[in-house]
């Protein structure tokens, strides 16, 4: 588990800031894949209150794995754009998780955090192992449908984050079915979900960042580059969603 405490960040300043100011220092990404497509009303409330605490859960990506170093994930790169806003929210982030997690497995620690100290806001990435060893759609989903009900009982704001794209788990996985479950999932639930997938491989396409072909000696200074795209992509799409829950204009 790495915990990271944040204070004297105004989060929903960050929020609200335009897009194209974060899309500017970084990768430039189809607005559509930017869009929350639901509200965040626990976090609007937390932020009101002064205080919000945010739960990222997932496998080895939540870490930065090839990265430069801790601080260069995007967690840590998502918390950096949020400190660079005034003063005035006390933020604590927490992030679990570890290589090889499943969805279910997920679901359990996201449970076992929960009931430590509740968070506001928990952003799930999940997908890419049920993926790779080819497990059922439906346990997935089933473990998903679980985890997102305790949630809103519990009165917290999800966010899901599908699988990184891979050519190479392109090439060796059947990963369309579980990219369509997520978004489905998603929609019944009304929670936004992070095309990570559709983002990377627009990004590759368009030769913006390419971690699968970058020569190695530019390898970690690419990935780095990732993880801050992916950080400005989620904070984006955090915008979005809290301007969905004010009730004002997104763009």
């Amino acid at each position: 588990m790495v915990k990271a405490r944040l204070s004297g960040l105004l989060l929903l300043a960050a929020l609200a800031a335009p897009a194209a100011r974060a899309e500017s220092r970084a990768c430039i990404a189809p607005p559509e894949l930017l869009e929350a497509g639901a509200p965040l009303p626990a976090t609007v409330r937390a932020v009101g209150a002064g205080s919000l605490r945010i739960l990222v859960v997932g496998g080895v990506s939540v870490f930065g794995p090839g990265t430069s170093g801790p601080e260069a994930a995007w967690p840590a790169r998502l918390q950096a754009l949020l400190a660079a806003r005034r003063p005035g929210i006390a933020i604590e982030v927490v992030v679990r998780g570890r290589r090889g997690i499943n969805t279910a497995e997920a679901g359990v620690l996201l449970a076992e955090e929960m009931a430590k100290a509740p968070a506001q806001l928990v952003l799930w990435a999940t997908g890419t192992v049920s993926a790779v060893r080819g497990l059922e759609v439906d346990e997935m989903v089933e473990a998903l449908n679980a985890g997102l009900d305790s949630l809103k009982a519990a009165g917290a704001d999800a966010v899901l984050i599908d699988p990184q794209f891979s050519r190479f788990l392109r090439a060796n996985a059947n990963v369309d079915p579980y990219l369509d479950a997520l978004r489905l999932v998603a929609a019944a639930h009304q929670v936004p979900l992070l095309r990570r997938w559709d983002l990377m491989r627009y990004w590759a396409e368009t030769e913006q960042v390419d971690v699968e072909r970058a020569p190695k000696p530019e390898r970690v200074a690419a990935t780095d580059r990732l993880n801050d795209c992916l950080a400005q992509a989620l904070a984006a799409l955090l915008r979005d969603g809290v301007a969905e829950a004010r009730g004002k204009p997104r763009h």
